[in-house]
């Protein structure tokens, strides 16, 4: 059943299953994403566990965060949805920017089981060419508010800078935009020696997005961590191997 729930002013959307008798599990789909995007790993878990599929804030049927958040406005926010919801110790699922959240919620707080599919969290190793591109654009933007002024300026940079960058930042919003930058600057390593819960890395062999030298960094420190990996798939491998996705994942979960 979609539903929607308001904190501190952002409005969720989600979709709740509504097994209150079974227990319960978040999924986090990745950026640029939503529920309709991880709708096939929800439908593994229906009629076996409560379900709870989330819009991410700014994302989907849910409204913009408020401010230029990082993972812990993210993480706090599913803290208190989860508080809200009354959930007791939920297992979570998190696709790459889902995934990030997943980890440091479950390094603080108690859940289940934590499954991390081409999880993000790991701060991407930079080459010369992107600092280059960084720092022009910097440049860029220190030269056109001279001659433009700071609003215009701005405005004339984010138009370049749309067009420059990935195809997650074009389709995102100004805020949004600002949002993956912070998101994507952060890493989590330090977070993952405290995750207590079995966690389950689950990778594309070939993701280029979230390699899985990633997925092996986790598994080196996350202490309760098992990595399966599928040949031939990517950054989506719960569709490109549904099948192999679905006995891994109903093995791990009992289900």
């Amino acid at each position: 059943m979609d539903k929607t729930i308001e904190i501190d002013g952002v409005k969720l959307h989600y979709r709740d299953s509504e097994e209150e008798n079974f227990r319960p599990i978040i999924i986090m789909h990745g950026w640029g994403c939503n529920v309709d995007t991880v709708a096939s790993i929800e439908n593994i878990f229906k009629g076996k566990m409560r379900v709870i599929n989330v819009d991410l804030p700014g994302h989907g049927q849910s409204s913009e965060p408020p401010t230029v958040w990082g993972i812990e406005e993210f993480t706090s926010m599913m803290e208190k949805f989860i508080s809200k919801l009354g959930l007791i110790r939920p297992s979570l699922v998190g696709h790459s920017f889902g995934g990030r959240i997943s980890i440091l919620l479950s390094s603080r707080g108690d859940v289940e089981k934590v499954l991390l599919v081409d999880s993000a969290g790991i701060k991407p190793k930079r080459t010369l060419s992107y600092y280059w591109k960084v720092y022009s654009f910097k440049t860029m933007k220190h030269l056109t508010n001279l001659l433009f002024g700071k609003k215009k300026g701005t405005e004339i940079v984010e138009r370049l800078r749309g067009k420059k960058g990935s195809a997650d930042y074009r389709n995102s919003t100004p805020r949004m935009r600002a949002v993956m930058s912070k998101c994507v600057n952060e890493d989590l390593k330090y977070a993952m020696p405290s995750i207590k819960a079995p966690v389950l890395l689950v990778w594309g062999e070939d993701d280029t997005a979230t390699p899985l030298s990633d997925a092996q960094t986790m598994k080196r420190l996350i202490p309760d961590a098992g990595l399966v990996s599928f040949p031939g798939c990517g950054h989506y491998s719960f569709l490109d191997n549904p099948f192999g996705f679905k006995a891994v994942v109903s093995s791990f979960f009992n289900i």
